[in-house]
């Protein structure tokens, strides 16, 4: 059943109302959206966040980690306290004291493919937040498959990305992408990251899933985009359609 804004939801999101370009109409398709966020990281926690503080409906949460000493520099709804706790369950608790209306839910277990593809059924959009290349491709195939929008992104060091994949736009998959590449043979663990410019990336990733749930302003299109922290510059690379990728072409197909 379609849910629509009480006049306290109204006045919670007043400022987002506010904007010509969104109003009441768009604030109740978030009110009535549902998101899986893989991974509760760097990436998941200001991503999740500014979610479910901007009024989506419903948000899953997915990680299997537990929350360690090394992830407090960046992934900022965990506490000291959290530590040896599951980062999916300890986020939804820390998320349902910003915003009670939203319907949170954590998996603290792998998912593997049949799983996943049960579970993004449900979903009108997914975030990729995970930092390895198998998980990324398997996610991407199966919102491929389902014909769900997908954001994507990654930081290392002072560098960042940003990937988005909307079936109705015919655009690039992830995979179209990941093939220019193959699995980084450095994380974080090595090469660290500055805690902002993955914390920069995850908001990134918020707004443009805002963007395309409401499709209000430019999102996606095949277009990546390249953040260097250190100089501060933002930079966008058009990704092309493969005619011959395995995953989108096949599918949409």
């Amino acid at each position: 059943m379609t849910k629509t804004l009480t006049s306290h939801q109204a006045l919670r999101y007043n400022r987002q109302i506010l904007l010509a370009d969104f109003d009441l109409d768009r604030q109740e398709i978030l009110l009535n959206a549902r998101v899986l966020i893989v991974g509760v990281g760097g990436l998941g926690c200001p991503a999740a966040q500014y979610l479910v503080a901007s009024g989506v409906g419903e948000v899953t949460l997915n990680d299997l980690d537990q929350v360690a000493l090394s992830n407090l520099q960046r992934q900022i709804l965990f506490t000291e306290q959290d530590i040896g706790r599951n980062k999916a369950e300890v986020a939804v608790n820390r998320l349902q004291q910003l915003n009670r209306h939203c319907q949170l839910a954590a998996i603290s277990t792998q998912l593997n493919e049949s799983v996943l593809e049960k579970l993004i059924a449900e979903q009108d959009l997914v975030l990729d937040c995970t930092d390895n290349l198998a998980t990324r491709n398997l996610i991407n195939r199966v919102c491929v498959k389902q014909r769900k929008p997908l954001v994507c992104a990654a930081a290392i060091r002072m560098e960042g990305q940003l990937f988005s994949y909307v079936p109705s736009q015919q655009s690039a998959c992830y995979h179209c992408l990941s093939q220019f590449f193959g699995e980084q043979q450095l994380s974080c663990v090595e090469s660290g990251i500055l805690a902002p410019v993955v914390g920069t990336m995850g908001l990134m990733q918020a707004l443009e899933a805002i963007k395309i749930l409401t499709q209000c302003g430019d999102y996606g299109n095949g277009k990546l985009q390249l953040f260097d922290g250190k100089r501060g510059q933002w930079q966008q690379i058009q990704v092309p359609r493969n005619p011959r990728c395995d995953v989108c072409q096949q599918h949409e197909t």
